[in-house]
């Protein structure tokens, strides 16, 4: 089990990304309900679980990393940011410049971005190829894709998911934010997903469902994570809150995208720091 201290410091990291997600919403539009939901998965992936080297994007031997719902790349340059890539001062001055690769969906000339992404179920079938490259190759690393689930509902999400337990791909982890909130409205009213983690299930996935704001739960995922060569792929579904973090946008679909003013940009970071004060007991 992982030290106390370990989960205090990814929570801490979680409510900084949380203030930086908000900060770039500031500087530019940014699809920031869902960037906000999937930002404790995001901290927990590259501060504990993935194995990178910052230095060296390009080193053969590092897990991969698709973020299928490139709408999140908000979230994403945080996270790398934080994890080393560049400087959070680099993102917040370029995002969405006219010629930068900072735009509102990740670029692969961002360091630490494997493939631009953004064409909503893709991200998957992507994965599944580098998962058996990498089996081919007798490589030991690990792919990691996440997905948001509006996206689940497009049937090449499901061609992969056969794909992938057809050829064992115990290398393969899939992330689902589950926040049940797409663009144009709740999922289960738009095309129900339910019963999810069946499904998965069925398609002959190994299903770990968690909460996927309680970081314990999140590094527990990476603790038990099967053998690289074991012969089912892993799908993680964290249900979560869009918004997760600022009252007001929880659960709001009209907080799907947008941008804010810095009276709301204070507001909002001094809500999540009390929110953390509290959670340490001060």
């Amino acid at each position: 089990m992982v030290d106390q201290s370990t989960v205090e410091r990814l929570k801490d990291l979680a409510c900084e990304a949380r203030k930086n997600i908000l900060r770039l919403c500031h500087k530019g539009a940014t699809h920031i309900g869902g960037d906000l939901s999937m930002a404790d998965m995001m901290t927990v992936l590259y501060q504990y679980g993935m194995k990178y080297d910052p230095k060296r994007p390009d080193w053969e031997e590092r897990d991969r990393f698709i973020l299928s719902k490139g709408h999140g790349a908000g979230c994403l340059y945080v996270t790398l940011a934080m994890a080393g890539y560049f400087s959070m001062d680099e993102v917040l001055a370029k995002y969405r410049e006219p010629g930068s690769p900072f735009g509102e969906h990740p670029s692969s000339e961002v360091p630490g971005v494997e493939i631009s992404t953004g064409s909503l179920g893709h991200g998957l079938s992507v994965s599944v190829g580098l998962a058996l490259a990498a089996r081919l190759d007798g490589r030991g690393n690990r792919v990691f894709t996440l997905m948001g689930d509006g996206e689940t509902q497009e049937g090449s999400v499901w061609e992969a998911a056969m794909a992938a337990a057809h050829y064992e791909l115990g290398n393969l982890v899939a992330f689902v934010d589950r926040n049940r909130i797409s663009l144009d409205g709740e999922t289960e009213k738009l095309l129900r997903l339910e019963p999810y983690a069946e499904k998965w299930r069925a398609f002959g996935w190994n299903v770990v469902v968690i909460d996927g704001h309680d970081i314990e739960q999140i590094v527990a995922v990476f603790d038990n994570l099967p053998p690289v060569d074991s012969k089912k792929p892993t799908v993680v579904i964290g249900k979560t809150v869009k918004g997760k973090g600022v009252a007001s946008m929880e659960n709001d679909v009209n907080w799907h995208a947008g941008s804010i003013d810095a009276d709301f940009l204070a507001r909002s970071c001094a809500e999540l720091d009390e929110a953390r004060r509290r959670e340490r007991g001060e």
